[in-house]
């Protein structure tokens, strides 16, 4: 099997959970979606192409590590809704002004937010694609190489240090070819023992600590 090596190195990194109020929390690995908008995003693909978003996503089989462990960080913030400039309906990227709906508190009233991160850690992944309609693994490398607009992990501030492209590897499958990709170091960060891994079940469960569900679609 060929996959796409990729190579997550960034200051910040957050892989969006299930939010719950204010709490925007992040998994502990990227998920099949978010991936799905990377490549997405590369391919220069937009929010309305859902057909091919779903062709895609069903698609993508990976396997992620940390190379270098990363430290949980939680950013709190506020919005003052009701300052003037605040108070007047927005601009958006689709074109038309948007306000939010409900009471004065929900329009007007300071927000708080609770964003949790990944910082200073480095992930490799081995990322390949089922048979199927949609794009060749050759023409996500071109989009990765060169992508048609900015590629972020997980949010806007998220921005990668270094290009996302590794290169190519392979292997019987994904873990095994993610075992074969030369380890992340960081200078001065002696390598742990282990690393933390993720990686289809029926491809090694029995090397597994832990074997669970996963909900990472999106429709």
């Amino acid at each position: 099997m060929e996959v796409l090596v990729l190579r997550f190195d960034a200051l910040l990194m957050s892989f969006g959970g299930v939010i719950v109020d204010q709490h925007n929390v992040t998994d502990r690995f990227p998920g099949t979606a978010m991936l799905t908008g990377l490549l997405a995003n590369a391919l220069g693909w937009q929010h309305g192409d859902a057909d091919a978003l779903a062709a895609l996503q069903v698609r993508l089989v990976f396997a992620a590590r940390w190379d270098v462990e990363p430290e949980p960080l939680l950013d709190y913030h506020t919005v003052d809704l009701g300052q003037p400039k605040m108070r007047e309906p927005g601009w958006t990227t689709r074109g038309a002004p948007e306000h939010r709906d409900g009471g004065d508190a929900a329009r007007y009233g300071t927000h708080q937010r609770l964003r949790h991160y990944w910082a200073n850690g480095v992930m490799t992944l081995a990322l390949a694609l089922h048979d199927g309609d949609g794009p060749t693994l050759e023409a996500l490398e071109h989009a990765l190489r060169a992508p048609a607009r900015p590629l972020l992990l997980g949010r806007k501030t998220c921005l990668p240090s270094g290009p996302l492209l590794l290169g190519r590897a392979s292997g019987r499958d994904v873990l095994e070819a993610l075992a074969r990709v030369p380890r992340a170091q960081r200078p001065g960060s002696p390598p742990a023992a282990r690393m933390a891994a993720r990686w289809p079940a029926e491809l090694g469960a029995a090397h597994a600590s832990q074997v669970r569900t996963v909900h990472d679609l999106r429709d």
